[in-house]
């Protein structure tokens, strides 16, 4: 039996069966690059569902995670944690927002942005959009549209979705008593899908027009994925609530949800904690990923990668490529998890968001060379 296969055994006597997982065992990456325990390399566009954006094991990272862990790992939210105030001050001049709540994921941010609109409105009625994905805890599911997510769970506080990039939608459903509308940059796990440039202009206007708050969900779309620091900055528009997650810390489980100014003093002591959040680990981790993004050009690099990208996808004749930045989706005219399956055995990892579409995610450190053999790879399997 070889290392993967009696991995695969033991999980399944371990772990609760909550994943579909690919038949590898991932050990070690490097950039763009992952290696499974059998020692075969693979191109990997998945990058830990955008997660790994300035590449696996970024040397700065690994550095800032190393000097930190021999000074201090953690000390609860009961001390002053320096990292944490730099961070948050870097995250203020990035994003234009006002004030954090530190957390661990992306989930843990929405439940955060729902718990302050609640006591900041009186109110949990909310509006979302139709194929929107924010998280699996019971808050979050609400406001994530997938019914096979909310089917088992209810009772939920569901929001009522409404169809995305559709203005007169937004018109109709958000009105004088609705709490807040919750909306994604760009969506993702629908298989990534950009709104028109007015679309969250206009969101913000209808929401200013009724009185109710305005959360962008940038769990995905933030530190450099779309070719911005933050999708919202396509269209100018600041929210009232931001969520973030994934890419913020290079790796590391963080979550943040950042307040505008006229929200951010809602939330008192005690009435929203974390023990793990923000430790002096987490915040270092992130403060050295963001400053690799700045010191080299990522998000900058993203928008011209991602352009070549969709370019290179668009000569496969394919039914449909869309995205911003480094965060693209292809509709195929074949079933993708097939395509998935083939591409592994290849050496490159993709990831599937429905039946015929492909979501790309790759690190914002890949190169040409690395995208024209992933395309090549696609045009093997699509032939």
């Amino acid at each position: 039996m070889d290392i993967t296969s009696e991995i695969m055994t033991r999980e399944s006597r371990a772990i609760m069966n909550t994943y579909t997982r690919q038949p590898i065992c991932l050990v070690r990456g490097s950039g763009a690059r992952v290696w499974d325990a059998e020692g075969n390399e693979y191109l990997d566009f998945v990058a830990g569902v955008a997660v790994n954006s300035v590449g696996h094991c970024h040397p700065r990272v690994v550095q800032a995670i190393k000097a930190q862990v021999e000074r201090l790992i953690h000390t609860s939210n009961l001390y002053y944690i320096e990292n944490q105030v730099v961070l948050a001050e870097r995250l203020r001049e990035l994003s234009g927002m006002d004030k954090a709540f530190f957390c661990n994921s992306g989930a843990e941010s929405v439940e955060a942005a729902l718990k302050l609109v609640r006591k900041a409105k009186g109110s949990s009625d909310l509006v979302a959009a139709v194929g929107s994905f924010h998280g699996r805890t019971l808050g979050a599911l609400g406001t994530t549209y997938k019914p096979a997510y909310r089917e088992p769970f209810r009772p939920l506080n569901e929001a009522r979705f409404v169809p995305y990039n559709e203005i007169e939608a937004l018109k109709a459903a958000v009105g004088r008593d609705t709490a807040a509308l919750i909306l994604e940059p760009v969506q993702g796990e629908a298989g990534v899908h950009v709104p028109d440039e007015d679309y969250l202009r206009a969101a913000r206007q209808i929401c200013d027009d009724r009185g109710a708050m305005l959360i962008f969900d940038e769990v995905q779309t933030g530190f450099g994925r779309t070719g911005k620091w933050f999708g919202k900055d396509h269209s100018g528009v600041c929210p009232d609530l931001m969520t973030l997650a994934k890419a913020v810390a290079g790796g590391l489980p963080m979550g943040v949800m950042l307040a505008s100014e006229e929200y951010s003093n809602v939330l008192q002591r005690g009435d929203h904690a974390s023990t793990f959040a923000g430790s002096p680990l987490l915040c270092a981790s992130a403060l050295a990923a963001i400053g690799a993004i700045e010191d080299e050009g990522l998000v900058e690099r993203s928008r011209e990668m991602g352009s070549y990208l969709r370019d290179r996808l668009e000569d496969l004749g394919q039914k449909e490529v869309r995205g911003l930045g480094l965060m693209v989706g292809l509709d195929i005219s074949i079933p993708a998890a097939d395509v998935v399956s083939q591409a592994r055995e290849k050496g490159v990892l993709l990831n599937n968001t429905g039946e015929e579409t492909i979501r790309m995610v790759p690190p914002l450190v890949v190169g040409v060379e690395q995208i024209d053999r992933v395309v090549k790879v696609l045009a093997e399997i699509l032939e």
